[in-house]
């Protein structure tokens, strides 16, 4: 079953919907492509919503499912836009047995949302992962490039009050 993820409404414009047609106009003859379409439908939307999957199965004559299928198999493709500032929390092993998973429901509590999606003014998403390479300062977390290192979830609310 195919599922839509975002509870953002698509908002793609025409220009990108030609961006996209071109590019499948190029590939459509090769089914191998598909990935190379999906990786540039990427790059003209910034994820891949349901809309764009409709659009490259369509183009590409292969089965909506397949497109779905590749979509949620590789951690390069988003199915949900990301936010301005795009929350990832670490969920390693030094990170989890420290307090990540607390740290995580509390962004999740105070946005309203769960990880792979994004708030519906656009500001923010939260991510999971598997390992930010800090694990000396477990739990990690990051906000686009700043870093939180032994972070607690009493922390959470006056860190998200930074970036309002």
């Amino acid at each position: 079953m195919i599922k839509k993820v975002s509870k953002i409404p698509f908002s793609g414009t025409p220009e990108q919907e030609q961006q996209l047609k071109a590019v499948i106009d190029e590939s459509k003859h090769d089914k191998h492509l598909l990935m190379t379409v999906m990786q540039k439908a990427q790059d003209i939307y910034g994820y891949l919503p349901f809309e764009v999957q409709v659009m490259i199965a369509e183009g590409m004559d292969v089965p909506l499912e397949k497109v779905y299928g590749v979509s949620t198999f590789y951690a390069q493709f988003a199915l949900s836009p990301k936010g301005k500032y795009n929350i990832s929390v670490c969920l390693g092993t030094a990170c989890y047995v420290k307090g990540s998973q607390a740290v995580l429901d509390k962004i999740c509590e105070e946005l309203g949302i769960e990880p792979g999606e994004c708030t519906a003014d656009g500001k923010f998403s939260v991510e999971e992962c598997r390992c930010i390479g800090a694990c000396g300062l477990a739990p990690v977390f990051t906000i686009n490039d700043d870093v939180y290192g032994r972070a607690t979830a009493d922390q959470i609310k006056g860190i998200l009050a930074k970036y309002e």
